[in-house]
């Protein structure tokens, strides 16, 4: 996790989706134990009732357990549950103006898997 925070929304929400972003990218996994609230509120310099602000909002969404006197773990099918809602998110609230941009630069499908293609190809050569 970096440790760059920014005004525009709480520490404890921008801590709660850097956990989840970790989820989604597979670096925390089912079973999987958070690391603890002392640790990282000492590594990030942050008032450990804001880690635990993130990680009861992280218990509240069904996608940590804690383990009295173990610590806080990632349940299982976590992963999962985030894709959907994110997926239904992104499809509801994002795409909307996604493809309004397409259409309003009157781009096709078959320019924007080329392009794809030449992202895909430019970051294999980096």
């Amino acid at each position: 996790m970096s440790a760059e925070w920014h005004d525009n929304s709480p520490i404890y929400r921008q801590l709660k989706a850097k956990v989840v972003g970790m989820m989604l990218d597979g670096v925390l996994q089912s079973g999987d134990a958070l690391p603890s609230v002392r640790q990282v509120a000492a590594d990030y310099q942050l008032n450990p009732i804001t880690v635990s602000r993130a990680y009861q909002e992280l218990v509240d969404d069904a996608l940590v357990e804690k383990r009295r006197g173990l610590g806080m773990y990632v349940l299982e099918g976590a992963r999962d549950k985030l894709l959907a809602s994110e997926r239904e998110r992104f499809l509801r609230e994002e795409w909307p103006a996604v493809l309004e941009r397409i259409t309003r630069l009157g781009l096709d499908m078959q320019q924007l898997l080329l392009a794809s293609r030449q992202n895909d190809a430019e970051g294999e050569n980096a």
